[in-house]
């Protein structure tokens, strides 16, 4: 299955935003579907549960047919107790998209495909989008070096080419992608969407403190630390906030993998790294913080002042 071309003419730039942990709400995901990229949300930022189903129930009847689709991100791992209630009301409401993380399972992936909708399965490796196609998923992401979140260690260069030496299904890139240039490369380099996360922290709509969203505008890529202390599996944090919480960044622990806890009331320990805050190397281009909708139209602008610059280039190239 591809996507459906009729969700092209509702995107104003090919880019998905990525489900936050905590951060991504209602707010922010209508007004990035409202700006014309795909937001998301993942299911337990809904606590209870009952919340999830008004959040469904309030995207269904706020977003448009002229609106781009959204985007649920469901936790595969057997940890998450809530995943088959989720999924059940992911069923009744038809939501558009499903992202799978951490898991791939079949029952999962038909349960989507019952009602015509899209599973999308993040990955870091070309064997685990392997598995995940083979279990039904219908698009894969590819979390690649420097992204945020649980991301990877391979390049996207070297990511994007093992994978499209035999998938030519949908395919998004993660790592490192705040600009509308960037978007643009991620297509050059045979993906389909760009996936943003870490710059959509750094919005008005963003569940995020502010002492985090300013902390973006005011770091780089030098200010990124890759660790699994915090979840039980690797990810990129930000160096001020371990310094904060009175850590050395340059010397942390290992934590125990099979510790890793993504059930209904989170990580074991959230709470006690509530203040680590996660992101991925691409945020030198976040200089300030703005409503989603000014971001989106920022992204624009980039996209299609890179798109003309390159197409000059290969004039002047083939003039020559």
């Amino acid at each position: 299955m591809s996507i459906p071309a009729a969700w092209a003419n509702r995107l104003s730039i090919p880019v998905i935003g990525s489900p936050l942990f905590i951060i991504s709400v209602p707010e922010l995901v209508i007004a990035q579907c409202k700006a014309g990229v795909i937001g998301s949300f993942p299911s337990l930022n809904a606590r209870p549960i009952e919340q999830f189903e008004e959040w469904l129930q309030r995207l269904n009847s706020e977003l448009g047919p002229n609106d781009a689709p959204y985007a649920v991100n469901l936790i595969v791992h057997k940890s998450n107790d809530r995943l088959m209630a989720d999924l059940e009301l992911c069923v009744k409401y038809k939501v558009p998209m499903i992202i799978t993380s951490l898991g791939a399972r079949e029952d999962v992936n038909e349960a989507i495909h019952s009602y015509g909708g899209i599973v999308m399965h993040d990955i870091i490796n070309n064997k685990f989008a392997k598995k995940a196609v083979e279990k039904g998923a219908d698009g894969l992401i590819a979390v690649a070096a420097g992204a945020g979140g649980h991301a990877g260690t391979t390049s996207p260069f070297a990511l994007i080419q093992e994978i499209r030496e035999w998938f030519d299904g949908p395919l998004a890139l993660s790592g490192s992608i705040a600009t509308g240039d960037a978007v643009l490369a991620a297509q050059a380099m045979g993906a389909d969407f760009g996936y943003i996360g870490s710059a959509f922290i750094a919005t008005k709509e963003a569940r995020a403190a502010e002492g985090y969203k300013q902390m973006i505008t005011t770091s780089a890529s030098s200010d990124i630390v890759y660790s699994n202390l915090f979840t039980g599996v690797h990810g990129n944090y930000l160096r001020p906030s371990i310094v904060a919480a009175g850590m050395d960044p340059d010397n942390l622990p290992t934590s125990d993998p099979s510790a890793m806890n993504f059930g209904s009331g989170g990580n074991t320990d959230a709470k006690a790294w509530k203040d680590i805050w996660g992101c991925g190397q691409g945020i030198g281009a976040v200089k300030e913080v703005l409503s989603a909708g000014e971001y989106v139209a920022k992204l624009v602008r980039e996209y299609n002042a890179a798109k003309a610059r390159i197409g000059l280039s290969a004039v002047a190239v083939a003039a020559e």
